[in-house]
Order: structure tokens, then sequence, then C-alpha cells
């Protein structure tokens, strides 16, 4: 039973929770935006499995000052029931296909990075490729260190970078099939790795017109202990620690 780093549970059927948890030892449950915070926390209550995950997803227009506020409130109203700020980071498949102010989201996530400090939290992030390398310019500024970007992409730098400050990574069961995300694999410490679906995103390869849930991940795993030299056991332990000790399980 491996635990999901990163799925966003709000976004499934009420009827397909409760045998999605069974595939599960714990779920790191996500959030996008207050509305969603506000079930994810139902979620976290109803299902002793569930570990939730506070913020704003930043692939989406930006909220009004009033309502970022409240958000915040909210937040550190609930800050007890989370084990985690998250989902936050950079949005940058939204600005593939408009311009966007960057400077903004940039300052929204710098308050989240605040936040987390503030409340003694580790971040969810969601920060690839170039904006990869921004979230780390703000992490270091706030000697913030309990970092996870979940279904990371990057280049050499930024991979080296985040290794030497000791921030963890999730893949996701694309590593099946993407080298991309295999060569990541080869070049990260099994010591930062976790295993997540983000789900209900769907996969392709073996998991095509399947429903993504937590199931997915013993192929991920199979592929992270090939890659390591390792045992499925042998590297499902270590992964399983890993995640664990990050969100203080």
């Amino acid at each position: 039973m491996l635990i999901d780093a990163h799925i966003h549970l709000d976004k499934y059927k009420e009827n397909d929770i409760p045998p999605l948890l069974e595939e599960a030892e714990y779920v790191i449950a996500v959030s996008m935006n207050l509305p969603s915070c506000e079930k994810t926390l139902k979620l976290s209550k109803a299902y002793a499995k569930v570990k939730a995950a506070f913020g704003f997803h930043p692939e989406q227009p930006l909220l009004s000052n009033a309502e970022e506020e409240a958000l915040f409130d909210w937040i550190r109203h609930h800050a007890h029931d989370m084990v985690a700020i998250g989902e936050v980071g950079l949005p940058y498949y939204l600005r593939q296909e408009k311009a966007i102010d960057d400077r903004s989201y940039e300052a929204l996530l710098e308050r989240f990075i605040v936040l987390a400090k503030e409340l003694n939290k580790p971040i969810v992030l969601h920060a690839v490729y170039e904006d990869a390398a921004i979230v780390c310019d703000l992490l270091e500024k706030h000697h913030v260190t309990k970092a996870h970007f979940h279904w990371f992409k990057g280049d050499e730098e930024v991979i080296e970078r985040m290794i030497h400050n000791g921030y963890f990574i999730s893949v996701t069961p694309d590593c099946t099939y993407e080298t991309e995300i295999q060569d990541l694999i080869k070049k990260y410490p099994i010591e930062l790795l976790m295993v997540e679906t983000d789900g209900p995103w769907p996969f392709e390869g073996p998991f095509n017109n399947k429903r993504t849930s937590p199931w997915m991940m013993d192929h991920s795993m199979g592929v992270i202990a090939s890659i390591k030299g390792l045992t499925t056991e042998e590297a499902a332990r270590i992964i399983t620690r890993n995640t664990t000790m990050f969100y203080n399980l």
C-alpha cells in the first residue's frame, strides 16, 4: 500500500472515493481554490486516509484582493486540519495559451511561501521547466526547505540546484512510458522521491481509458526500482518512508 503524494480527490465522484482509498495507505489531497479547500477539508474529516493540503492552483485566473484575503484567512483558521500548503506555484501552461501578469502570480506564490513558513508546513509546488528556477529563488529567499515539486520537469541546472537544497519531487504513472521522466528518476536521489497520481488526470500507455487511481503507483514503483537497481519492495519502503516523514503522517 503506497502513499499517493498528490491527488485532486475533490474532483472525483463521491461514490468513487471509498474504493479508490482502499488502494492507498494515505493520499495527500491538494486543493485548487477556496471551494476546493472546503471540500477537501470535508473529505479529510470523513476519511482517515485523506490528508489535506490547502492552496490555490496557479493554472487559473488570479483572485481579487478580497478573495485572496478570504482564502488566506480560511487557511490560517484551518491550519491544524492540513498537512501542507498546496497546490500552489506558477502558471506555466496557462502562459502558453495567453498573456498573463507573471509578476502578480509570483507575488501570490511568495505570499504562500511566507504562509508556509509562518505555519511551519511543507509546501506543494506546481513549477516546471523555467518556472522551477524562479520558485527556487523564492524558497531560498525565505529559507523554506520543506518543498515538494509535484510532477516535476526541468533542466540539468535546476535539477542539481533542487537536489542540493533537498527539495522533494514526485513522479506520476507517466514514468512508465515517458523517457524524460525516466531520465529524471535516474538523476534524482531516491531519498528525495515520492510517487503520485495527480488524479483524476488521465494517463496514456498502459493506462489509456482507465480512471486514474492509486493502483497505478505500483507500476511507477516498478519503474523506479528497475532504474535504481532495487527490488520493488525496497523502493516502496524507501519512498513510503520519504512521504511519511515529509508530511509527518
